[in-house]
């Protein structure tokens, strides 16, 4: 018989909080350098990962770029919406 091993969450979310994504959402206004240069400044992404985020973003739509509490995220909706970048908080 096997003895399941009890798992302890060390994350620093509250319990019952869910992590929730940021989302960047496409538009026709902003640049890629634009883009990119806010993802990095403002996520902390790296110049790679803010590069294929605005990629992804272009050819899709949208794209997740973070991951995180709602009250973190927001923070950071607000930061990028006065750069003018489009934004949604989803579950």
């Amino acid at each position: 018989m096997v003895k399941e091993k009890q798992r302890i969450s060390t994350d620093k979310k509250a319990v019952g909080e869910k992590s929730k994504k940021l989302i960047l959402l496409n538009d026709d206004v902003n640049t890629f350098d634009h883009v990119i240069e806010s993802l990095i400044e403002i996520c902390n992404h790296s110049e790679e990962q803010a590069e294929q985020c605005a990629l992804v973003t272009h050819l899709k739509g949208k794209c997740p770029v973070k991951n995180g509490n709602q009250k973190e995220l927001m923070q950071l909706k607000v930061q990028l919406s006065e750069r003018l970048l489009s934004t949604v908080i989803s579950e």
